[in-house]
């Protein structure tokens, strides 16, 4: 190799080529049937000139693998890792490595999707359905979720069912107790305040004094009190009012149920169990109400039906309260739950079974004793007698100079009390620790004697759990929590689940408004540096300088790429993000007089987030139409924005559109809602078809959200985790949101937060960073060009057999592609759904189904499949055309065909009952690519209408399931 230099031998871009699917070769082939003759070629067909950036990203040159996980851990290195005793909420946590290795680092469960295909997403449904059970016996409640963002979010959800269900309608108060997690407390007041509520914060005890629509309390306090709260539960619903109540998932292995109290509502965040602190998040919250508030509760439920064969199967329940479908009349505008970290505690709670839980949560209470009697017997006074793993320690002036010697000793301790320290143990604390508390609080000849100490409790017992509020009732009573301890069986156990689910380490997975790109390895690996995982999100800010760098760096990254002034990493989530990018507007409106501004304008195409989103912050939503080739209607634009002018807040807007084209006329749509005094919240579901293109900030926009979980590499977790930071120009940045515990800027002081964290889901943010690092600006704008690519190539190929319904500019589709199957649905009665089951067969995802136009299919390649893997698609989807032909034909029935009776089972396969017109081989094998990676559905087509119709939401026996 004489011609090659050093710098091509160094191979700087080569994570370029590996994240993007096409090789040249395959470039220029798609190129070729496309009929354009570069890239460039194709990308000024197809963007409009007038918005394409004028400049390159100024991101910096691509970095090898090696090179960008080197400079990371050495960002990573700035971090202090102390011992953490902060509590409120965040507590250190042992991940059992089976779980670690085999499900949190492992892609058959983290590049998975939201289970809309039930039939391929069976083993993340029951691992749900396990947390959804184990939610149901720690609280003692009828009906649990699968998962929410965070406990505050859930919190403020609590407060928007009780005034649903509440029917002490003439209240408008919200009752908060004082002892609730401050920063819980912050993010109920930012949403009580956007949807008009009154709040009062107060003694828990003064609540049975209020007229109030709901209440919340903390259970333990955050100081860690315990306290029977059933009187206070009863006097609020002796008034009409709610109770929601928010309580730590370790103590209720031992502490009476907060349902059995008489709770409305449970809430809180799972943690603890077995998902690192992670300065922050991703964390499952649990959710869990009475029977009767089901159709209130906010977020996905996974119900128990039954498929074809009359089998037991699961599925996501009652959707029809979500926003995808209500839009601004859903529960909630969440969209992104925490099914990956809902799925690790809910393993952490199999592979301990209900014993395991019982010692753990018995040695974090004992230790507690211990530190408690050891220091009461030195003369210090406890702020409660009654405690489960924290202990408020009354030290007055002393104060200071415990928690500074504390941080000498590498320990962090609560320290935003009056005269008091906080100090919060967990799972991880062992006896070193506790002396190592003695030592700071006491001093080094404190002469305690732990063994002494539990010998003393031993023989005298311990009343710092009230005899009360002991808990008798029995916890996890299912099979599924008392047969797998051992690792192997756990381990079996994990395996046989990820077999039923169909995820990005086996195929395509084309979903429209999805990105369901790369999710690539090295990414994935800072994750569980103990660096990033085991700091708490209110350690002191000096010592997550490393957290620090690589956030600032990011946000740096991320404004260049959208063209904005600042950013907010808190919201995790995209629906999140669109929540405070609304709260940013609001703000904005209301600080230059114009509060009346209520009007939201939303064209019919949009996400039903962005309408369930607008009613978040009390807008009206009115719909602006499009025309026949799926762009806004401009004429009807400009008759709404000037009739609405004098109350027009905003317009949400996605670009490229919904329909999968560019618009020409997004910057005048832009300038039309600004001429009316309105701002423009462009919304980033589809910013892969804009990196290094375009912009949203060189567009016109104010405000958009980033689904990092899309564009930059977060994988989907099959359901969550997600994170949405927002971007703003620079006058609604004093609008960003803030933190109440650890304040995130000194420019948004004092402003609410929508998130427990300080920067929300931190610990996932190195994905994000390592993607676009390893990528360089040219390597971004390359993968935009691409993903622009194979949807065109994709819509081109199958443009002769399915009508593509939206086509921009010289015939061209941005980075997906709609496809029309109406007409023939119209001529053989083969339905969407029926192709999108047929597609199981032969070994992919459907496409994303009737979104936006009912009756079609959305298809989002992205650019990290290879034309291979493109092809493979393609010509599945001609067969599956052949075969609606037979059907149209007559030659098959309209009911027995293999459209029909998709997917196919092992079952059905096997069957020795066999009686349909077409065989087994067609069945299970339509095509001769598919016996190359067989995927099998384990269940057959689900009866939806069966399961809202006997709704079951816990875990059925394992006799069920059996033939």
């Amino acid at each position: 190799m004489p011609h090659t230099t050093l710098t091509q031998l160094e191979q700087q871009q080569d994570f370029v080529r590996r994240h993007i699917g096409p090789g040249a070769s395959e470039t220029s082939q798609m190129l070729e049937a496309v009929g354009a003759t570069s890239l460039d070629d194709l990308i000024q067909q197809t963007v409009p000139a007038s918005i394409r950036l004028p400049q390159p990203l100024a991101i910096g040159a691509s970095q090898t693998e090696a090179d960008a996980l080197a400079s990371l851990k050495s960002i990573a290195a700035k971090n202090v890792v102390n011992r953490s005793f902060i509590g409120m909420g965040y507590y250190d946590t042992h991940t059992p490595n089976v779980i670690l290795r085999n499900v949190l680092e492992n892609p058959g469960w983290y590049t998975a999707y939201t289970p809309y295909q039930p039939e391929i997403a069976q083993g993340r449904l029951q691992a749900l359905l396990n947390f959804q059970q184990m939610t149901l016996d720690l609280t003692g409640m009828d009906l649990a979720s699968a998962s929410l963002l965070d406990e505050g979010t859930a919190a403020a959800e609590a407060m928007t069912l009780a005034k649903r269900m509440s029917k002490n309608k003439k209240s408008n108060l919200f009752f908060i107790a004082d002892d609730v997690h401050p920063q819980t407390i912050n993010v109920v007041q930012t949403r009580a305040e956007m949807f008009g509520f009154d709040t009062m914060v107060a003694q828990a005890a003064d609540v049975a004094e209020q007229d109030v629509f709901g209440a919340l309390l903390q259970y333990p306090g955050t100081t860690g009190e315990v306290q029977d709260i059933s009187a206070l539960i009863a006097a609020v619903q002796d008034k009409k009012g709610i109770v929601a109540v928010a309580a730590d998932l370790m103590s209720l292995v031992l502490l009476q149920s907060p349902g059995e109290m008489g709770a409305d509502v449970v809430l809180g965040s799972a943690q603890r169990f077995g998902v690192p602190m992670g300065y922050g998040g991703p964390h499952a919250a649990f959710f869990a109400t009475r029977d009767a508030y089901k159709r209130s509760l906010p977020g996905r439920i996974i119900g128990v039906s039954q498929d074809t064969r009359g089998k037991p199967a699961l599925r996501m329940a009652l959707q029809t309260r979500e926003q995808h479908i209500r839009r601004e009349k859903a529960n909630s505008n969440i969209c992104t739950a925490q099914v990956l970290l809902a799925n690790m505690a809910s393993f952490y709670a199999v592979y301990h079974g209900p014993e395991g839980l019982k010692t753990i949560a018995n040695r974090i209470h004992r230790l507690t004793d211990i530190l408690a009697k050891g220091l009461t017997s030195k003369g210090l006074t406890l702020a409660h007698n009654h405690y489960f793993d924290t202990l408020t320690v009354n030290v007055g002036e002393s104060k200071n100079t415990i928690v500074e010697a504390a941080l000498k000793a590498g320990l962090n301790l609560r320290s935003d009390l009056d005269g008091a320290i906080g100090i919060s143990l967990d799972e991880t604390t062992s006896r070193a620790d506790i002396l190592a508390l003695f030592g700071v609080i006491l001093g080094a000849d404190h002469g305690l004697d732990i063994e002494q100490l539990d010998n003393q409790l031993v023989a005298d017992g311990s009343d710092s759990i009230p005899a009360e509020l002991v808990r008798t009732s029995d916890i996890l009573t299912h099979e599924v929590f008392n047969s797998y301890h051992s690792e192997t069986e756990m381990l079996r156990y994990i395996k046989s689940l990820e077999n039923k689910d169909l995820a990005l380490n086996h195929s395509m997975i084309s979903l429209g408004s999805c990105t369901m790109k790369l999710n690539a390895t090295a990414e994935m690996i800072p994750v569980t540096w103990p660096e990033f995982g085991k700091l708490h999100p209110f350690a002191p800010l000096n010592q997550a300088q490393g957290y620090k760098a690589m956030i600032d760096e990011l946000g740096e990254w991320l404004i260049n790429i959208t063209g904005y002034d600042n950013i907010s990493m808190q919201p995790n989530s995209g629906a999140q993000g669109e929540y405070a990018g609304l709260i940013a507007i609001r703000k904005y409106h209301e600080s230059r007089g114009d509060a009346h501004r209520n009007i939201c304008l939303i064209p019919s195409s949009a996400h039903g987030t962005n309408p369930a989103s607008a009613q978040m912050v009390d807008y009206k939503v009115v719909v602006v139409n499009c025309d026949k080739n799926g762009n806004v209607d401009m004429a009807d634009l400009k008759t709404k924005a000037a009739e609405m002018a004098d109350n027009l807040a905003c317009i949400m807007i996605t670009y490229p559109s919904t329909h999968g084209v560019y618009e020409e006329t997004i910057s005048e749509i832009c300038d039309i809602v600004h001429q009316h005094g309105g701002q423009v919240y462009l919304d980033g579901a589809n910013m892969n078809a804009q990196v290094g293109l375009t912009s949203p900030g060189l567009i016109g926009s104010d405000v958009s959200h980033l689904n990092l979980h899309k564009t930059f590499c977060i994988p989907h977790g099959g359901g969550g985790p997600g994170v949405g930071p927002i971007g703003v120009k620079a006058h609604l940045a004093p609008f960003l949101p803030d933190h109440n515990v650890l304040g995130v800027d000194t420019s948004t002081k004092g402003n609410g937060a929508v998130s427990s964290a300080p920067w929300g889901s931190a610990s996932i943010l190195p994905i994000s960073y390592m993607y676009i690092k390893m990528m360089g600006g040219e390597g971004l704008k390359k993968a935009t060009e691409m993903a622009i690519l194979n949807a065109n190539y994709i819509a081109k190929k199958l443009s002769g057999h399915y009508p593509v319904l939206y086509k921009g500019r010289n015939d061209r589709v941005a980075h997906e592609c709609i496809i029309d199957l109406r007409p023939l649905k119209e001529s053989s009665g083969v339905t969407e759904m029926d192709v999108a089951k047929r597609l199981n067969d032969y070994g992919f995802h459907a496409p994303t189904m009737s979104f936006p136009v009912a009756g079609t299919l959305m298809i989002e390649p992205t650019e990290s499949e290879a034309k291979a893997e493109l092809d493979r698609f393609i010509e599945a989807m001609l067969s599956i055309r052949e075969e609606i032909a037979k059907v149209e034909s007559g030659e098959w029935d309209a009911l027995d065909n293999p459209l029909h009776n998709a997917p196919h089972t092992l079952a059905d396969i096997c069957d020795p009952q066999w009686n349909r017109s077409y065989d087994r081989q067609l069945a299970a094998y339509p095509v001769a690519t598919v016996a190359k990676n067989k995927f099998w559905p384990t269940v057959n087509r689900i009866d939806d209408v069966y399961g809202d119709r006997n709704l079951i939401c816990s875990c059925p026996s394992v006799d069920s399931y059996r033939d």
